[in-house]
């Protein structure tokens, strides 16, 4: 890690800072091109379907910093990026 990022309060870091400064990063190293296989800010659900009788409803559409796909059209992965007052555990539904 560069000293830059060593001397940073990372409480004090947004989610958002977090993603530039960490996950991007840490994703590209591992080989994954950004241009093609990366999406952030993406929904990846039109939500769940509500049935209230005759009539119906959708629920609220889920959302992830980041989808990678292995090919067009082929999801593999979701990441869900949190900022440092919220346990790891916290992103996970």
């Amino acid at each position: 890690m560069s000293p830059q990022l060593d001397s940073i309060d990372k409480k004090s870091l947004t989610e958002r800072d977090i993603c530039t400064k960490y996950i991007t990063p840490a994703i590209e190293g591992a080989g994954w091109d950004v241009m093609t296989q990366i999406r952030e800010e993406v929904s990846f659900t039109k939500g769940q379907i509500i049935v209230r009788g005759k009539s119906h409803a959708r629920g609220e559409r889920k959302r992830a910093n980041y989808v990678l796909f292995y090919e067009p059209n082929i999801q593999i992965a979701v990441i869900e990026a949190k900022n440092n007052n919220l346990s790891v555990m916290g992103g996970v539904e």
